[in-house]
């Protein structure tokens, strides 16, 4: 798990329900896919869904990562 939107950074915590994911988990927040792209990854130019959420007992035995990533591709302007 990805722990910033790959676009604006914006936290997206383990049990964010903004966090969207496309089929290679590129990491968006929702606000990012509406107005920045437009529903379609950047990466592979397919669509997003919601990240899974991952229960709190299995974040001990499973971290979500701290590096974030960013993606320059993600900016139109």
């Amino acid at each position: 798990m990805r722990p910033g939107c790959e676009c604006c950074s914006k936290d997206l915590t383990p049990d964010s329900t903004e966090a969207m994911i496309c089929s290679f988990e590129c990491t968006f927040c929702i606000d990012c896919i509406t107005a920045v792209l437009l529903g379609i990854c950047p990466n592979c130019r397919g669509g997003f869904s919601p990240r899974p959420t991952r229960a709190a007992e299995l974040l001990q035995k499973y971290p979500a990562m701290t590096e974030r990533t960013y993606n320059q591709k993600c900016r139109t302007n």
